[in-house]
């Protein structure tokens, strides 16, 4: 062990060692939460090496501010494998958050939900789930606090780390994320709608017609269906800001079985001629929960990329 370390050596040799670990694991079907907490070891292998890590201006780097740096390398390195190598930092923040955010839910496995329900029993007979916790150290991380408590939910803290190692910042996104106490969860799809289709509502005898023009829109190959009154119904959304917000519009349009404006806003307003959105879309494809509703949405979108020329 060294006495000193350089904590530009130390940031140095950081992404190197994520991007050795992070596809071996994935490799293995590790990915996720825990493949974040798999890459702590070997990342703190590097910090380890040294009884002080100092900057140039002499000051100590604490275990705490590393981690932070750690976050931002794994982040960075599980959307480049979720693109599949392209450039992510061509994705306005809200994509790249939404993208992490699914990925990290992604191990939310039975044997996690197991862990929550025993958290709840102990609560509910007024035991510390906690009690027999070893302390722990300055800058440990407690893999439990990623845990999701709910769909799409996670505890703050970890989402917080999530969207500092991207850049994004939760309190700018409230469009995409709610933020409740020591929870924060990221908006269904379904839930935007009050976002992207701002005067958009839903009367209650819509839902049964809607589903049936989900399914007609599901099984039409080239030949456009009639387009009736819809919740959304009215001129072609104006397209959103982000690829973000263009996906989930059209994954919107999809679900109300609304063919003709689902055309008119990729062709004729463009929306889908961005690689972006395509992009984005195959991605969310693959993150969605199986079984979802944004899942079923994202890929009728997708299914009609062929017929749509693009």
């Amino acid at each position: 062990e060294t006495s000193v370390g350089d904590f530009r050596d130390v940031l140095q040799e950081l992404p190197d060692r994520i991007h050795e670990w992070m596809p071996r694991l994935a490799r293995e079907g590790v990915v996720g939460a825990d493949a974040i907490f798999a890459c702590l070891g070997p990342a703190l292998e590097i910090f380890s090496r040294y009884a002080r890590v100092e900057k140039a201006s002499g000051d100590q780097v604490t275990l705490s501010e590393y981690l932070e740096h750690v976050w931002a390398a794994v982040a960075r390195e599980a959307l480049t494998m979720i693109f599949e190598g392209a450039d992510a930092t061509g994705f306005e923040e809200d994509a790249r958050l939404t993208a992490m955010w699914l990925w990290t839910l992604s191990t939310a496995n039975d044997e996690r939900g197991t862990m929550n329900a025993e958290r709840e029993t102990a609560r509910g007979k007024g035991e510390d789930a906690t009690s027999e916790r070893q302390p722990q150290g300055e800058g440990a991380v407690d893999s439990s606090f990623i845990v999701p408590t709910s769909a799409f939910t996670l505890e703050f803290d970890a989402a917080r780390k999530i969207a500092q190692g991207l850049g994004a910042h939760l309190e700018r996104l409230p469009s995409v994320v709610e933020v409740k106490g020591e929870k924060a969860r990221l908006l269904p799809v379904a839930e935007r709608a009050r976002f992207l289709f701002p005067d958009a509502a839903e009367p209650a005898a819509e839902r049964r017609r809607r589903r049936r023009r989900q399914q007609r829109l599901f099984e039409e190959a080239e030949e456009e269906a009639a387009e009736p009154a819809t919740p959304l119904a009215g001129e072609t959304p104006q397209p959103g800001a982000t690829a973000l917000d263009r996906v989930h519009q059209s994954m919107l349009l999809f679900r109300d079985g609304r063919g003709g404006a689902l055309r008119r806003f990729l062709v004729d307003d463009g929306a889908g001629r961005d690689e972006r959105f395509w992009r984005l879309a195959q991605a969310l494809s693959a993150l969605y929960p199986a079984g979802s509703d944004e899942k079923r949405w994202v890929d009728g979108v997708l299914g009609r990329k062929r017929t749509l020329g693009f």
